[in-house]
């Protein structure tokens, strides 16, 4: 991957972007069988247009390469302004490189997180892999954590966009609840198909 990274430039953010917000399914603690991957694509956080689905391996490496594939597979990409995914680790400890996304979709990221990561409790999980410093490093990739003040606030990650313009986007798109609506109705709809009935916040 290069060491720089353009960020995509909005010269002005439509009401009604098309955001991928994109979560994982209940799974089982420590499983290694596939794990169902949900995204959602809404025009901010008002009108949903389409679901996408792929699976990954649970504690796998394949994350990154499967939500790639199916973002560039699909018929929403040409109008899609920005993914959002919650979380860098999906399935367990399957990490996401968010810079890897950015450069081979075109698609800038965000990272949502209702709370400020614990990055040496994250740090000691992954060592129970022998190829630990390879996650920590996208962990690393994802670069600094910055706050969003709100009536909740929340924390977020960054690739191919401006911090503004990201605080904007999410301004936007959060119409519900703290979490951007893509974010929150893509982690419903994974729980709802695996589990039967979703529960619980994003």
């Amino acid at each position: 991957m290069n060491e720089v990274t353009l960020n995509k430039k909005f010269r002005n953010i439509k009401r009604e972007i098309r955001i991928l917000g994109i979560d994982d399914s209940p799974f089982p603690a420590h499983t290694t069988q596939p794990v169902m991957v949900i995204g959602t694509v809404f025009r901010a956080g008002e009108w949903l247009d389409g679901v996408l689905r792929t699976f990954i391996q649970g504690d796998g490496r394949d994350a990154a390469d499967k939500i790639i594939n199916m973002v560039n597979s699909t018929r929403h990409k040409d109008q899609l302004g920005v993914i959002m995914l919650d979380g860098v680790t999906f399935g367990g400890f399957n990490v996401i490189n968010i810079q890897k996304i950015y450069e081979e979709t075109g698609i800038p990221v965000i990272v949502i997180m209702r709370k400020y990561p614990n990055f040496e409790k994250i740090q000691k999980a992954l060592k129970r892999f022998e190829n630990w410093q390879e996650r920590w490093q996208d962990i690393k990739d994802a670069g600094p954590v910055y706050k969003i003040e709100n009536e909740e606030d929340i924390y977020i990650q960054v690739n191919g966009i401006d911090i503004e313009d990201a605080e904007e986007i999410i301004r936007l798109s959060t119409t519900r609840s703290a979490i951007p609506e893509p974010v929150r109705v893509a982690h419903l709809i994974a729980a709802g198909v695996v589990t039967g009935e979703s529960k619980g916040n994003a």
